[in-house]
C-alpha cells in the first residue's frame, strides 16, 4: 500500500504541476494579445485556464510539501491573476441598464439571437416552436438551412431580410416590414455573412445589422472582418444601432476588446456563455457545460437593457440569447 500511494502523490504532484505551469504559460503568453493576433487566440481561453489552474491548486494542496508543491502553487497562482486580468473587466462593465421607470413605460424590443448550426441541427421544428413561442419582435439567425426557415416561416408570420448571394446564411426575421434592407458595399476589410433592416420607430428609424464571423484562428481574417463591419457601422445612426451575431470572439480578447470600442456601441450581454451548447457532440466528445462566450448583442445610446437571457439547448451548437431593449430617445 506505500509504494502504491506513492505512485498515486507522485502522478498527482506531476499532473497539478503540468496543469499549473501550462495554465501559466497560456496566460502569459494572452498578455501578448495586446499587440499580436496570433497570441491574442489564447485570450479566447482564458476562462479554461483559469479553471485548469484552480484545480491544479487543489490538486498539489493534497500532495505533501516540496519545492515541486511550491511552484505548483506558484504557477497557479500567476494563471489566476493573469487570467483574472482578462476577465474582470468584463464582469464590471457598464451594459446600460433600464431604470425600473424606463421598463415599464418606454417601447420595448425583443430580439433573439442564434447560431442554428446549419444542417447538422436535427431539431429544426422543434428550435422554430421556441423561437415562435417567445414572441421576439426580431430574430438574427446564423447558418440558416432551408429546413430552419421552412420551419420557422411555416409557424410565425415574419418578414425575412437577408442577402440571396449568401443563401441567406443569415437572416433577420421581424414582426414589423423594414422600411429598407442590404448592407452597402465598403472597401476595407474582409468579407463575412451579414445582413441589414431598418425599420421605421418613434422618434426615427432604427437599424438592425446580423453578422457570422469566421473563427478566431489563424489569426488576422476576424480582425479583417471586424475592420469591415466596423466601416458598415460607420453609415448609420449610431444611437439606434442595433448589432449581433456570432462574433467567434470571447469578451476577455484583445480582438473583441478592439471591436467594442471602435463600434462604439454598448455590448448589452456580460460574460455570458454561448457555446458549446450541452447538445454539442463532435469527435465524441460531449461537453456537459459551455465555456466560450461568442455570441453577442450590441446596441447605441438610446437603447436600454431591460434583460438579457441565455435560452435554452435547442439541437445547435450555440444556445440562443434573449435581449430585451427599451427605446429611449436622447434628448
Amino acid at each position: 500500500m506505500g509504494l502504491v500511494r506513492v505512485v498515486i502523490t507522485r502522478i498527482l504532484e506531476d499532473i497539478a504541476a503540468a496543469l499549473a505551469v501550462g495554465s501559466a504559460l497560456a496566460m502569459l503568453a494572452a498578455q501578448g494579445g495586446r499587440f499580436s493576433d496570433r497570441l491574442d487566440i489564447a485570450t479566447h481561453f482564458a476562462l479554461v485556464f483559469l479553471v485548469l489552474a484552480m484545480v491544479a491548486a487543489l490538486m498539489a494542496a493534497l500532495t505533501p510539501r516540496s519545492l515541486l508543491r511550491r511552484v505548483t502553487l506558484g504557477a497557479a497562482a500567476l494563471a489566476v491573476a493573469l487570467a483574472g486580468v482578462l476577465i474582470l473587466p468584463e464582469m464590471v462593465r457598464n451594459t446600460q441598464p433600464a431604470s425600473d421607470s424606463e421598463g415599464a413605460e418606454l417601447a420595448r424590443l425583443k430580439v433573439i439571437q442564434m447560431n442554428t448550426w446549419s444542417g447538422r441541427n436535427q431539431t429544426m421544428d422543434e428550435t422554430a416552436d421556441w423561437l415562435v413561442a417567445q414572441d421576439p419582435d426580431i430574430i438574427v439567425v446564423e447558418e440558416s438551412s432551408r429546413r430552419f426557415q421552412r420551419a420557422l416561416e411555416a409557424r410565425g408570420d415574419y418578414h425575412r431580410t437577408c442577402d440571396p448571394d449568401d443563401r441567406c446564411e443569415v437572416i433577420i426575421y421581424s414582426k414589423a416590414a423594414p422600411v429598407s434592407g442590404g448592407l452597402p458595399r465598403v472597401s476595407d476589410g474582409a468579407y463575412f455573412p451579414a445582413t441589414r433592416a431598418t425599420f421605421d420607430a418613434p422618434g426615427g428609424d432604427f437599424t438592425v445589422i446580423g453578422a457570422h464571423f469566421t473563427w478566431p484562428v489563424p489569426a488576422g481574417p476576424q480582425q479583417q472582418q471586424s475592420l469591415r463591419l466596423t466601416r458598415i457601422a460607420e453609415l448609420y445612426d449610431r444611437d439606434r444601432l442595433i448589432i449581433t451575431g456570432d462574433f467567434n470572439a470571447t469578451p476577455w480578447s484583445f480582438t473583441l476588446r478592439r471591436q467594442d470600442k471602435a463600434l462604439g456601441l454598448t455590448r448589452r450581454n456580460r460574460a455570458m456563455l454561448t457555446w458549446p451548447a450541452m447538445a454539442f457532440s463532435r469527435w465524441n466528445i460531449h461537453m456537459p457545460l459551455p465555456f466560450l462566450a461568442i455570441d453577442h448583442v450590441y446596441a447605441g445610446s438610446d437603447w436600454k437593457t431591460v434583460s438579457v437571457e441565455r435560452g435554452p439547448s435547442l439541437g445547435s451548437d450555440h444556445f440562443p440569447v434573449i435581449v430585451t431593449l427599451a427605446l429611449s430617445p436622447a434628448d
